[in-house]
């Protein structure tokens, strides 16, 4: 039980991390968000978005972090 708890904190702190990073970027004007490829709509009583750019982006960049990562610890 230990290792789950232990596994736990860490995903928490990661997901704070994350968090605090996604604030900052936003306060410096790094255009998350905005990106090309984000699809948003504005009718007159319902709006819709989704970030497809965006989620492209985080993915590719977590992808490459954590295979650096693992390359690190072989």
């Amino acid at each position: 039980m230990s290792e789950i708890g232990k596994t736990l904190i860490a995903a928490g702190l990661a997901l704070a991390l994350i968090g605090a990073l996604l604030l900052i970027a936003g306060r410096i004007g790094l255009p998350l968000g905005r990106l090309p490829g984000d699809f948003s709509y504005r009718g007159k009583r319902v709006s819709f978005f989704f970030p497809l750019g965006t989620s492209i982006l985080i993915s590719v960049v977590l992808s490459l972090l954590l295979y650096l990562i693992s390359r690190m610890h072989r």
